[in-house]
This record gives structure tokens, sequence and C-alpha cells, in this order.
């Protein structure tokens, strides 16, 4: 794909997963009602797992490209925590009720795989722990919300289920488009593969993810998305990263070590920190998690350089 047509494809990628975030939240309010189970619940249950970020994690590390791989669930969570996070709160202020504990299990979803990848190396034994330990993550998570039951002012939609498939699956297409968008101003650059994951790649596949925080924040749902926020780190720091490991071993090489592996872990406290400090991620704390991103980014190019 072509610079011109990549900077298309991003166009197109950004109004599609908009209009899909904003489906998706219609049908999740409706079935929270329909099934008398509160949508952060389902935003934690539903919206975590990443097919495509999990998908392009096997296919990396089976291509001999383990930090690549590693990259797509690391490079995935310190984005979540800073960038999407901080873009999330300059765009639309989250402020929510969220108890402390959901911010605790946010905070502690890392810390496993930091244990097992300091090393150097995730086996398959360690895959599988990290796939038991995201179903824990989860549950815990979900718990964490199960009493903000805030009454809806907006008239129910209908057919609830249908638009929320639908929602997730325009998503999907449209991460698509962002993802062939960034991926065409990155392919000549003659990057490291570990860069490359945990910065581009990273980016690119989770880029709707800001979508899936602001359209519900600007709705008047920011427990929404900031539960989509957690639940997803989760899913990358646990279960992305355990089942990629069961398919094939990981080894990492000393820059993901060193670096990318110990700021994914320390990115989702910094990021929970913040929201129990502060009770709210608005446009300061937003700029101040995107300007860690930015640091993030920067020292990452230097050291690969």
């Amino acid at each position: 794909m072509s610079t011109a047509l990549g900077l298309v494809a991003l166009a197109l990628g950004i109004g599609t997963v908009v209009w899909a975030a904003d489906l998706f939240v219609d049908g999740l309010l409706g079935l929270g009602r329909t099934l008398r189970v509160t949508p952060f619940v389902l935003t934690v249950v539903l919206s975590g797992f990443e097919t495509e970020n999990l998908a392009a994690g096997i296919a990396a590390n089976a291509k001999g490209l383990p930090g690549a791989a590693a990259g797509t669930f690391l490079g995935g969570v310190t984005f979540l925590s800073l960038g999407v996070a901080g873009l999330g709160g300059v765009i639309a202020p989250m402020r929510a009720r969220l108890p402390p504990r959901f911010a605790v299990w946010t905070a502690a979803a890392p810390l496993p795989l930091l244990a097992f990848a300091v090393d150097g190396g995730l086996s398959r034994v360690e895959g599988a722990v990290l796939v038991v330990w995201s179903v824990v993550a989860l549950v815990a998570l979900a718990r964490s919300g199960q009493g903000l039951l805030a009454a809806d002012s907006e008239e129910a939609a209908r057919r609830p289920g249908l638009r929320l498939l639908a929602g997730l699956g325009v998503l999907t297409g449209g991460g698509w488009l962002l993802s062939e968008g960034l991926h065409a101003t990155v392919r000549n650059l003659g990057i490291s593969s570990s860069l490359l994951g945990n910065t581009a790649v990273a980016a690119s596949v989770e880029a709707e993810e800001l979508a899936r925080v602001a359209v519900p924040t600007r709705r008047g749902r920011a427990e929404l998305g900031l539960g989509n926020i957690g639940a997803t780190i989760v899913h990358f720091a646990a279960f992305n990263a355990g089942v990629i490991s069961l398919v094939k071993p990981l080894r990492l090489d000393h820059d993901t070590t060193h670096f990318f592996l110990p700021v994914a872990a320390a990115s989702p406290a910094v990021f929970a920190g913040l929201l129990m400090a502060r009770k709210r991620i608005g446009r300061i704390e937003g700029a101040a998690l995107v300007g860690l991103y930015v640091a993030y980014v920067t020292v990452a190019v230097a050291i690969s350089i």
C-alpha cells in the first residue's frame, strides 16, 4: 500500500471506528437493560478481547519475530495505559465513581507477566498460568463494577444484541483500515522488530480503542471507557501473552526485557494511581499521560538506534 492510500485508509478508519463505537455503546446499554446486567460488566467481558492483536502476535512469533510478537501485548499495554487513557481524557474528560479495587486489579494485571518474562522468555507452562490469571483478573475486575447501576435517560435501542455485534464487527474492520494506514507510513523506516512491535504495530492495531473510550464518555458513561481500558490491559498482559507463548515459547531480546517489559508493567500502575489520586482522567491528567507516552516512544527510538 502506498503512502497516499495509507492516508486514505487512515481517514476512513477513523470515521468508521467512531461510528461503530457509537453503535456498540447503543447495543451494550440496550443489552444490559435486557439482561439486567450492568453495562460495565458487559464491557469488561466483551470489549477487551482483541482478536486482531492476538492474531498479529501469534503470526509474528511464528515467523521468527519474537520481539514484534511481544510488542503486540507489551506495547499494547503501554499504549492503552498512557496513550489511549491520555488522549481519551483530553478529548472527553473521564469522571466515574469506580471503586479502588478496579484500579488495584488494573495495576496488578501485568505483574505475573513481569515475574515470568524478566528472565528473557515465556514457556508454555508460564503461558498457561497467564491464561488462568487472565480469567481471575477479569472476574475480579467485572465484580468491582457490579454496583454501577446508573439509570439511563436514553431511550432503549432496538435489537441491542444485533447492534452490539454489528458494532464489534465494524470496529474490527475499521481497526484493520487504521492498521493498514499506519503500517504504510512506517514500512520502509528500517527499524528493529522490537521497536516496531512496541510502538507502530501496537498503536496501529489498537487505534480504535480511543473511540471505545471517548464515545461512551461523551455520552455520560465514563465508567464504560475506563472499564474498556482496564479489561483490555488484562487481556493483553495475561491472556494474549499466555496464548502466544502457548502456541510457541517466546524468547525476548535485551531491549524487551530491560525496557519494554518494565515500562509495560509500570504503565497500568501509573494510570491506576492517577485515577485513584485524582478521581478522574481529565484534560490535565490526560496531557500528562500523553507526555509520558511521547517520552516512552522517544526513549524507545533512542535505544534502538
